[in-house]
């Protein structure tokens, strides 16, 4: 059987040696030396080929979002298993559809890796089933990941109070900011999420879990 040559993306060292130490278990499984971003993992690829990837989605340099639609128009036979601390069903389904091959929460038992592993290895599939999180703090908060579409916390915070039919004037009262400057945010994300109108701002919301 060919040996799997697996990288891991990940920018804690102390969940890489825990990683490594699972995989290695597997003697037909051979553990590259791992990154700490997507720039790091782009340019070691270059010189190591890898048949799977560990990918994390929140690094410095280089996101795991970005990172994996580079990985798929590049190296489009390299098979790529997310593995991300966040419980979120509309993450889950971004990656899925940019061509991930699986998605694991960290706190998942290395006996669940090793078969993710291996299924994704042998052409299968392994999407961990999620709960949403009863939360009302958007991941677009927290992550690098939401750099993808350029967002501030104040422009999703102005999307949020739209989303609750307040009007401009009345979203600067809450906010302690100027009508004038609430309008010029929402021309701001509206030029970055190359939408039209207020319609298409709200369903762009809530397909991403912001409402």
């Amino acid at each position: 059987m060919k040996t799997l040559r697996i990288i891991i993306a990940d920018d804690h060292q102390l969940l890489i040696d825990g990683l490594v130490a699972v995989l290695q278990e597997n003697h037909e499984w051979e553990i590259l030396a791992p990154v700490n971003n997507g720039r790091q993992l782009l340019e070691r690829l270059e010189s190591m080929p890898a048949d799977l990837v560990l990918l994390d989605l929140n690094m410095p340099q280089l996101d795991g979002i970005r990172t994996l639609e580079i990985l798929r128009r590049q190296y489009p036979a390299l098979k790529i298993l997310v593995l991300t601390n966040y419980n979120q069903p509309q993450l889950l389904n971004e990656v899925r559809k940019l061509g991930a091959d699986g998605y694991l929460l960290k706190n998942s038992p290395s006996s669940v890796l090793k078969t993710a592993i291996a299924t994704i290895a042998e052409g299968g599939s392994f999407f961990e089933v999620l709960q949403p999180q009863e939360t009302h703090i958007p991941s677009y908060f927290l992550d690098e990941f939401m750099k993808k579409y350029q967002l501030t916390k104040r422009e999703v915070e102005i999307i949020r109070m739209v989303g609750s039919e307040l009007t401009s004037r009345e979203i600067g009262t809450q906010l302690f900011i100027s009508e004038f400057t609430v309008n010029t945010h929402r021309k701001n994300i509206m030029r970055k999420l190359e939408l039209k109108n207020t319609a298409g701002l709200l369903n762009f919301a809530k397909q991403h879990g912001i409402l």
